[in-house]
């Protein structure tokens, strides 16, 4: 990422500008995520695709070796039923053409990426990236590593190749940036519901209460 673009409105995100890469999140790399409480890497990785969804952000999945390392879990391929993953061999996912090019087809420079494990199926090609002039952000509570260490380290090391660290609600806020934006406000609330944590059952609460008729008893 350019110095001019670490800084500003034009640093944070737009859905015509971004591009999602959603990488390996398949049994296997969960068996062993021990830098996170992994059904919230679950919930999380869901509520980035649902987002992007709602945005119509191009969203690209892949998995790496599907045949032993599992299909990707059902959540995130419910999201996008009619996608078949890009299953690799290469453990970089920006050494597969194929993955690049559906990248490059669409126009888009923000890149963003969340994978299993941090410190190799995310660092690697956010790294790759981030040096052939792409915007890259990590999603890093939608990916995880087999130890705090790993994840906490391989954050500095894309931190140093000009990698912008980020959260999935904060990507969701970014895209959605104004809620007089009807057209989306809808689909983001949806998912701030379903995946936001204390976030969503505050939404629900509240919109009970708006639901309430003036002077019923509580």
């Amino acid at each position: 990422m350019s110095t001019e673009n670490k800084a500003g409105l034009d640093a944070l995100l737009t859905p015509e500008e971004s591009v999602v890469v959603l990488i390996d999140h398949q049994p296997f790399q969960f068996a062993n995520l021990n830098s996170h409480e992994p059904t919230m890497v679950v919930n999380n990785v869901v509520g980035l695709a649902k987002a992007a969804k709602v945005f119509d952000v191009p969203t690209i999945l892949t998995t790496v070796l599907e045949e032993r390392g599992g299909l990707l879990i059902q959540g995130l391929q419910d999201v996008f039923p009619e996608q078949k993953p890009i299953n690799r061999t290469f453990i970089n996912t920006w050494q597969d053409e194929r993955v690049v090019d559906a990248v490059k087809a669409t126009g888009r420079k923000k890149l963003i990426l969340a994978g299993l494990w941090t410190e190799i199926c995310l660092a690697m090609p956010a790294i790759q990236a981030a040096g052939e002039g792409f915007e890259v952000f990590a999603v890093t509570d939608a990916s995880g590593g087999v130890s705090k260490e790993a994840h906490d380290m391989a954050v500095r090391r894309m931190v140093q190749a000009g990698v912008v660290p980020i959260t999935w609600m904060a990507v969701l806020g970014e895209w959605q940036r104004d809620w007089a934006r009807e057209k989306t406000v809808q689909g983001a609330a949806e998912v701030q519901a379903q995946h936001g944590g204390a976030t969503g059952v505050a939404f629900a609460w509240e919109m009970q209460l708006l639901a309430t008729p003036a002077g019923s008893e509580v």
